[in-house]
């Protein structure tokens, strides 16, 4: 799949019709999209994912969130999306436009799709999305909706980080990250891999079988089960709803901090203490100690749920030892049956050649007493090491196997990381808060002192602002923990659900279609082990790869090594003593390297056939890095690869000319003015010539 085309009308800095054309007829897959700082090279990327996403644009990466974060919420953000100088000549829509190629979806064969999403001002209300498949609307579309067909048949937005990325940014991924961060990391990693749909076809079988058992169940029984059933749809509705509220106080909280921080500015400049550049730095410091809080207060909410079982040790302790206990019983239960069998075979066997010719009488009771014999006989010296039963030995629990690893994994995170990591983050939400209310100090203490009445109105709005953010963050964290018990509690409630389905047996007309889903759920289970283990090492392999392939230091990085535990996935280096490589402890260049390779490898394993679009390339490179990525990381990455580099800064004569045998087009973003900017085509052997005699560049 590739993006043949791309439309930008009157969204932000493109006023007009602004059309590029990205469509490409050889093997050059490469295209150049640059401009000077402010001319809309990033604009142009956020118009891709604005166009895709929406409101949920966000999701995707935290450039995106912060942005809508600075306009005041996503309102306020798509409110200001519509260029300066139209809305100025009474225009009041804007609109992007996205038209795919080479497409390949099974269930809707077509040669192109056409994504548009528009917004008008005079209107207001929500940004619309149209989606037309070869020129008309679909059936397909308009029955899934727009938003989950681009999600589902195009590129899910949990992975779009992937795809659309900041090289200067993209560190981050080889940074330590919170429990939380890790998850939805973990999450998209399983989505890149393909892991995610095989568990979804098994968790479809699954409820299969619960709707047979539920046909055949009894009065009382069904009765139990819609009660279930209702008590888990009504604690779903109820995180939706507080999702959709969450983001209204979101959207409220931004606007609020962004009228604080004008608030602020004024005050400051009536003080003149310290300049609007020291502010911007502050605001931005706190803006990143608050997001650091907020993370650490979340990774601290996981933790106090384990609390009571750590203070319940003794207790916790004494059910481990008996779901060992169980667990040992039952693998006892198997052997014993297992010998029971194989003797009973071997004594049949030797009945069978016992003389059947009338002369020799054995006797039923002779028979059983050799039998007796050789039963003790072939315990003793082939079966002697497994255990006898007790009679009366009872199991309590009765685990499932996937129950009792998640116990384990309980019990060692206690045993092993829980105090030390409680502890820590205690220790690093303490140290963040201290530091946001020194900061905060100095921003108050550089305000002005006067009394005069409008330096009162300001500080008076500026108390009113703070309360409202405080009580709209205590609102949006009340309905965060509430949605948090309402997952526990679906949670446990399906839990229920599964016990009393175990119980029922599933009426005779139906017995086909349960043993068929039982043995796919089998053979699905089997297959996504073996599938996520080969994925693992391939994934491995494919990063050791990129990093063997982009870094100058050969054998630094030796092994890399995938682990993928229930809904966490890490990745770990380790060099030739075979000592692991904290990711922490590399330099911002090799960091990137890293997550340049990991990039590579999660697209190389991916069966996403999806264009990579690249803002800030080159950036923390030295040379002999810069030219591996131009040589072996951006022909290969994807079919179809935009770049947005800075000419000179970070794409060098000398890089360009590595770079020019794969280019398809390239692009000069042309600024007429401090509103509008526009696209000129080049041929790529006259485009660096061009731009430096447009910029005067040396």
């Amino acid at each position: 799949m590739i993006i043949k085309s791309l439309e930008l009308f009157n969204y932000r800095i493109y006023k007009g019709l602004n059309l590029i054309d990205l469509s490409k007829d050889s093997e050059k897959n490469i295209f150049i999209v640059s401009g000077k700082n402010g001319f809309g090279k990033t604009t142009f990327l956020m118009s891709l994912v604005w166009c895709l996403y929406g409101r949920q644009m966000e999701d995707v990466d935290e450039l995106y969130k912060q942005e809508i974060a600075d306009q005041g919420g996503y309102s306020k953000y798509i409110n200001n999306a519509l260029n300066r100088l139209a809305e100025a000549e009474g225009e009041t829509s804007l609109y992007v436009a996205i038209t795919f190629t080479d497409v390949s979806i099974p269930e809707l064969p077509c040669n192109e799709i056409k994504i548009i999403r528009s917004y008008n001002k005079l209107t207001g209300g929500h940004d619309t999305v149209d989606i037309l498949i070869d020129n008309y609307p679909n059936e397909l579309t308009n029955e899934v909706g727009p938003e989950i067909f681009i999600r589902d048949f195009l590129l899910p937005k949990e992975i779009a980080k992937f795809f659309f990325f900041d090289a200067e940014k993209i560190v981050n991924l080889a940074e330590e990250s919170s429990i939380d961060q890790q998850r939805k990391l973990s999450k998209a990693y399983s989505e890149v891999l393909g892991i995610k749909k095989y568990e979804d076809l098994k968790g479809e079988l699954e409820e299969l079988r619960y709707k047979l058992r539920k046909e055949s169940a009894n009065f009382k029984d069904k009765q139990e089960l819609i009660t279930i059933e209702a008590d888990i749809a009504l604690a779903s509705n109820q995180i939706i709803q507080n999702e959709k509220s969450i983001l209204e106080l979101s959207d409220k909280i931004d606007f609020n901090k962004q009228e604080l921080n004008q608030v602020q500015e004024k005050l400051i400049r009536a003080g003149s203490s310290i300049s609007l550049e020291e502010l911007q730095e502050m605001v931005k410091k706190e803006n990143e100690l608050v997001a650091k809080s907020e993370s650490l207060a979340s990774e601290l909410k996981e933790h106090f749920d384990l609390v009571p079982f750590a203070i319940g040790g003794n207790i916790l302790s004494d059910l481990h030892s008996q779901l060992a206990y169980e667990a040992k019983l039952k693998t006892t239960k198997f052997q014993a049956e297992a010998v029971v069998n194989k003797t009973e075979d071997v004594i049949n066997e030797l009945a069978e050649t016992l003389p059947q010719d009338g002369n020799t009488v054995i006797t039923f009771k002779i028979r059983e007493i050799y039998a007796e014999a050789l039963r003790k006989i072939i315990k003793k010296h082939f079966f002697g090491e497994i255990e006898e039963i007790p009679d009366d030995v009872q199991t309590i629990h009765d685990f499932s196997e996937v129950e009792t690893n998640e116990f384990n994994s309980l019990i060692s995170n206690i045993r092993n990381s829980f105090k030390e990591s409680f502890r820590r983050i205690s220790g690093d939400n303490q140290q963040a808060k201290n530091e946001l209310s020194s900061l905060r100090k100095k921003i108050r203490d550089a305000e002005a002192q006067q009394d005069e009445p409008l330096i009162i109105a300001l500080k008076e709005k500026r108390k009113r602002l703070d309360d409202s953010i405080e009580q709209l963050q205590k609102t949006k964290f009340q309905l965060e923990l509430q949605s948090d018990e309402k997952q526990k509690e679906i949670i446990s409630k399906e839990k229920q659900k599964l016990e009393l389905t175990k119980k029922l047996e599933v009426s005779e007309q139906n017995k086909g279609k349960d043993e068929e889903a039982s043995k796919l759920i089998l053979y699905l289970q089997d297959f996504i082990v073996t599938f996520k283990e080969k994925k693992k090492e391939s994934l491995e392999r494919e990063i050791l790869i990129g990093l063997d392939m982009l870094m100058h230091k050969k054998d630094f990085i030796k092994r890399v090594n995938v682990e993928i535990a229930d809904d966490l996935i890490d990745i770990k280096l380790y060099n030739n003593r075979n000592n692991e490589i904290r990711k922490g402890s590399l330099s911002k260049g090799e960091q990137q390297m890293y997550a340049t390779a990991l990039l590579r490898g999660l697209v190389e394993e991916s069966d996403i056939d999806f264009p990579v679009f690249i803002d800030s390339p080159m950036q923390k490179f030295d040379e002999q890095h810069a030219e591996n990525i131009v040589k072996h990381f951006y022909p290969s990455v994807a079919d179809q690869v935009v770049i947005f580099p800075l000419i000179n800064k970070e794409l060098t004569l000398k890089e360009y000319e590595l770079l020019k045998p794969n280019l398809a087009k390239t692009y000069l973003i042309d600024n007429i003015n401090q509103d509008r900017s526009q696209f000129l085509m080049l041929e790529p052997n006259d485009f660096i010539e061009a731009y430096n005699t447009k910029y005067n560049a040396n």
